[in-house]
């Protein structure tokens, strides 16, 4: 299973994401590259700005479908408000920071001690640090795939 605590997978996403390009043109959803790079900064920032707590509720079959199963992370998900470029999200602005801010963000989750990851996912439930290094890598993945990069 591919993570981001795997420096073979992350430096994959790493250049996959230096492969993006600003006129890449999407195969689904609504987001433009700009917008997917802000999204994942945002959604990596949100992760770290949360570490430790309580698990949450357990939903144990939901976390691994969406984390470990084989079938394709589904398309057309509604993310929350804070994450999303066109709510109340970060904004694209300069095309290369919203990249390296995305980058970094990715290389910070995968330099994550577990005690400084969150102990819950708002929808897959409690979350061990495996899972968010797997949860980085997938939804990257996502979002680089949907610009068939």
């Amino acid at each position: 299973m591919k993570s981001v605590a795997d420096p073979s997978a992350l430096a994959d996403l790493e250049r996959r994401l230096l492969a993006l390009r600003p006129d890449a043109i999407r195969r689904w959803g609504t987001l433009e590259p700009g917008e997917m790079l802000c999204h994942l900064g945002d959604a990596t920032a949100s992760v770290l700005a949360r570490p430790g707590g309580e698990p949450g509720p357990r939903r144990s079959l939901v976390r691994w479908i969406a984390l470990y199963s084989p079938l394709p992370v589904p398309r057309g998900l509604t993310t929350l408000p804070q994450v999303d470029p066109r709510r109340d999200g970060t904004k694209p602005t300069d095309f290369e920071q919203d990249r390296a801010r995305a980058i970094a963000g990715l290389r910070a989750v995968a330099a994550a001690p577990p005690e400084a990851l969150p102990a819950a996912h708002f929808a897959f439930g409690a979350m061990s640090a495996e899972d968010w290094y797997r949860w980085a890598y997938r939804h990257t993945d996502h979002h680089l795939r949907q610009f068939g990069v």
